[in-house]
């Protein structure tokens, strides 16, 4: 996937400006994106704040790290399973 030009923060800023009531039109020629662009920023990110932001993200780094714990986990248990069964 293409990698943005723009920040997640430098996202925020951008859509509270919108929010302040700067024309949509002149934010998408000022800061060259396109309508699709702004709408999918806006549906992602709005009404977020940059820290609201940051905690987001770290919490979806947890996440993804309890859900590798628990597939190891799963995976041990399931043959430990398995080699219980086979011995009686």
């Amino acid at each position: 996937m293409k990698k943005t030009r723009f920040s997640e923060s430098e996202i925020v800023s951008i859509l509270k400006e919108a929010d302040a009531g700067v024309p949509v039109k002149d934010l998408w020629r000022k800061h060259n994106i396109s309508s699709a662009t702004f709408y999918k920023w806006k549906s992602k990110y709005g009404g977020l704040d940059v820290h609201e932001l940051k905690r987001m993200k770290e919490i979806e780094t947890e996440n993804s790290k309890l859900k590798r714990m628990y597939a190891d986990l799963a995976l041990e248990n399931t043959a430990l399973k398995d080699l219980i069964s086979r011995k009686l």
